[in-house]
């Protein structure tokens, strides 16, 4: 069953909710933070052993070559800069950039003598003649120990309480990336939980029955991946669900982060064999009611196909398409994924009447 290439942009995707600034955020949390100066030099050497971590991000290095010459130039000068925010990671101890990338990939690059975005040599544009077309490794001695030993002031902060996640960072993440674009929550995830479920999430990203089902390319917000890491938060804990639904996907991703709840292969099979069933007898078609795809119908009826092959091999798939009818027609199952689609009661209730649906196909 061949399914056209569907427009790919957030507008696509039908979501009754709150927009996640409206939601609330706990005020349990118990951090720790002090300050710390780190030379110039061996910040740069901290980044290239990994001990502090530039998170895996999506988004791409967006100072252009004249801001980071400038950058550059500050601290050749003695000037002061804005200090960096970092979180201190258990058990690794290694230090994660919540705020400040631009500033240390721009130092990484130029110790590297390379500007990555485009591969070419790293020399300094737009500055004082003293400095202009210089690298890192045509400095005169003394500039190149001046900025060897010039001075960055990062603030660390540490997660108290809870212990059982670092949710907290996401939240301070959120509050300190809000210039340009602001950043959804997948993106915040991928750079705060980074680790195997994120990797995972990212090759199942590209599935091909999933792109099928959702559509074509990739998103570039990462909506795609957050719906993947919704059907299986919802698979495994929507029993426990309580809103707001940021939380409850935080909370998820961080507590398996590494892949030590539920494994690799356990949520591979899980998924593409899911995936293949809705293409294959659902079709994408289906789960764009009215030409959008609808995340809330999407998600409950992954969940309930997934719930019904626990119970054993489906001896009949071709009933799939029926069962989804049926539920589809249902005036409570409508209202579900249609208002106020992340509140508990939506969420229980249309993951209810999937489940019930799809269990009597034999």
């Amino acid at each position: 069953m061949t399914e056209p290439a569907y427009p790919q942009d957030d507008s696509n995707i039908v979501e009754n909710r709150p927009l996640d600034d409206e939601e609330i955020t706990p005020f349990t949390y118990q951090i720790s933070s002090y300050g710390a100066d780190y030379p110039v030099d061996a910040l740069v050497q901290r980044i290239r052993e990994g001990h502090v971590l530039v998170p895996p991000f999506q988004r791409k290095f967006v100072w252009t070559y004249n801001q980071a010459s400038k950058f550059i130039e500050s601290l050749l000068l003695g000037l002061p800069v804005p200090g960096i925010f970092l979180s201190k990671e258990e058990p690794s101890n290694r230090l994660l950039v919540i705020d400040g990338q631009q500033r240390l990939l721009t130092l990484q690059y130029f110790y590297q003598g390379i500007w990555q975005p485009t591969s070419r040599e790293f020399s300094l544009h737009n500055v004082q003649r003293r400095f202009e077309g210089s690298t890192y490794g045509s400095l005169q001695p003394e500039d190149k120990r001046r900025l060897d030993d010039s001075i960055l002031h990062a603030t660390v902060i540490r997660q108290e309480q809870p212990s059982e996640d670092n949710s907290s960072v996401y939240y301070v993440f959120e509050r300190l990336n809000t210039g340009g674009t602001q950043l959804l929550p997948q993106e915040i995830r991928s750079a705060i939980f980074h680790g195997e479920f994120n990797e995972l999430l990212r090759t199942l990203n590209r599935n091909e029955a999933w792109r099928t089902v959702f559509g074509r390319p990739e998103n570039k917000r990462m909506r795609d991946q957050e719906l993947i890491l919704r059907f299986f938060a919802f698979l495994y804990a929507g029993e426990r669900y309580e809103e707001p639904l940021k939380i409850f996907l935080n909370k998820f991703m961080g507590s398996n982060r590494n892949l030590n709840r539920y494994s690799a292969a356990e949520l591979t099979r899980v998924f593409e064999d899911t995936i293949n069933s809705v293409r294959d007898h659902i079709g994408a078609q289906s789960i764009r009611p009215f030409g959008s795809l609808n995340a809330a119908v999407l998600d409950s009826v992954m969940v309930g196909i997934a719930k019904r092959k626990r119970t054993g091999p489906i001896q009949e798939p071709q009933r799939l398409t029926q069962a989804y009818a049926n539920l589809s027609a249902n005036t409570t199952f409508q209202t579900a994924t249609l208002s106020s689609t992340a509140s508990t009661a939506s969420i229980a209730n249309r993951l209810a009447l999937a489940t019930e649906a799809f269990a009597a196909v034999p």
